[in-house]
């Protein structure tokens, strides 16, 4: 008889636990838009968007270029050294810092959102002057490094003005845009106004 109880109690646990996620199921594919954003959120909005507007670059770049660069996450470290949100290496960073004039600039400030998310946006800005806010390109030199895609062009390996993605000669940058350029899509689907 307890065998029966506990049978029929795990039955209806059983049953509860399906109509939970089916009722989720329906809930998420009406509301796939609030499903979407937990996927692309858009954490340190208020910094992201002060320093786009004060450099000039659309702040759903920013965000797409944090979200795959360190998944949000301020502590981040990559292999070769680049450090924090947007993933800068700290000989750019103290670069940017003598461009903007920040004195009080050191590499531990790379694991600060604020100073990070600054000067990612600051460099976007310049990558975007540069390349004539081609974003392929923007998003190929901020990934696999300005000289080098200006070395693409100058050896025809890259059309400035016809930039195809297949085009970029390494695998890494190339899938690399490619994450980007979708999430900054999805971003600008979910959060333009």
């Amino acid at each position: 008889m307890g065998k029966k109880k506990m049978k029929s109690g795990t039955m209806i646990r059983r049953i509860i636990v399906f109509i939970i996620l089916v009722i989720l199921a329906v809930y998420g594919m009406l509301q796939l838009p609030v499903l979407e954003k937990v996927i692309y959120p858009y954490p340190h909005r208020a910094i992201i968007e002060k320093y786009s507007a004060q450099y000039g670059v659309d702040p759903l770049l920013v965000v797409a270029v944090i979200r795959e660069e360190s998944k949000f996450l301020p502590q981040s470290e990559s292999h070769k050294g680049a450090k924090g949100l947007m993933q800068l290496m700290p000989a750019t960073a103290r670069s940017i810092s003598q461009s903007i004039g920040d004195k009080t600039y050191s590499d531990d400030d790379l694991s600060t959102p604020e100073k990070n998310i600054q000067y990612g946006t600051w460099y976007l800005a310049s990558l975007e002057k540069e390349f004539s806010q081609n974003t392929q390109l923007v998003i190929a030199a901020y990934n696999g490094g300005r000289g080098r895609v200006q070395e693409w062009i100058k050896e025809g390996q890259i059309d400035p003005g016809n930039v195809i993605q297949q085009d970029i000669p390494f695998k890494e940058t190339r899938d690399y845009v490619g994450r980007v350029l979708k999430s900054y899509q999805k971003y600008k689907t979910l959060y333009s106004s």
